[in-house]
């Protein structure tokens, strides 16, 4: 990790006027971004902001929160504030990160990480109504926007509808590998969404430092009211959002 030092690049001037000087570091700061600051690069602390732009802590403290607040900046407890990526925007439907991330005009690519036929935990044993001891397929595939790392899916699926899912190519489209492979097509399906912090191999994968907030997605889909899968994905936060439509009742 690399902070930018007072001689990497010129100074810009914060003068007395009628524009506040915490508006004004603000402007400055924001023309950084994305230039001088790369997405997801600390940021120089407060102390050396306020040392090189000539203005109060207090100043500084400010225009940052007001950065924060604008979702330019995010902060990790202990480690510093750093720049905001740019955000894929996402509705809550039925459809598979491919296909999410083509109507948006990226490209998706998926890296397979592990596959095993093993028993699962006792909840996913209920989600996919499956006896005990009856085993399911686990895959780990860490999915990828334009290349950058966007989420890490840990997905189990029924054997009753899949039984060789996991000799099957699953780079692509899972949701396309059900439909064409085995006349499965999600139909259905429950979720429920949270937030937290990650650290460790989530974190690596990610390409986020640890302490980075993310977005938890369980989802259990089904197909004509079978039980098919029962996922559970971190997607990075400072790269997705979600957008819900809302009507009275």
């Amino acid at each position: 990790m690399t902070r930018l030092r007072e001689a990497d690049a010129p100074t810009a001037a914060v003068t007395p006027g009628p524009v506040p000087k915490h508006a004004q570091l603000r402007a400055i700061l924001l023309s950084d971004i994305g230039t001088t600051w790369p997405a997801h690069a600390v940021i120089p602390s407060e102390r050396e902001l306020s040392a090189r732009h000539g203005v109060s802590r207090a100043t500084v403290r400010e225009a940052l929160r007001q950065l924060i607040e604008e979702q330019k900046l995010y902060t990790v407890q202990g480690k510093g504030t750093f720049v905001a990526g740019e955000r894929v925007q996402s509705h809550l439907h039925l459809a598979s990160f491919t296909e999410d991330m083509r109507r948006r005009g990226m490209v998706a690519t998926t890296l397979v990480r592990h596959i095993e036929s093993a028993v699962p935990p006792l909840d996913v044993r209920a989600a996919l109504a499956l006896n005990d001891g009856e085993t399911a397929w686990c895959i780990e595939r860490l999915r990828l926007a334009n290349g950058i790392p966007m989420a890490l899916e840990l997905g189990w699926y029924s054997p009753r509808v899949a039984p060789d899912l996991g000799e099957r190519e699953l780079s692509g489209s899972l949701y396309g590998v059900l439909a064409e492979r085995y006349g499965v097509r999600i139909d259905a399906a429950e979720q429920t969404v949270w937030a937290e912090t990650v650290s460790g191999d989530t974190a690596t994968s990610l390409d986020v430092v640890p302490g980075s907030a993310v977005l938890v997605f369980r989802r259990t889909s089904r197909a004509s009211r079978i039980p098919v899968e029962h996922v559970t994905s971190w997607y990075r936060g400072d790269r997705y959002q979600v957008h819900m439509a809302l009507a009275g009742v």
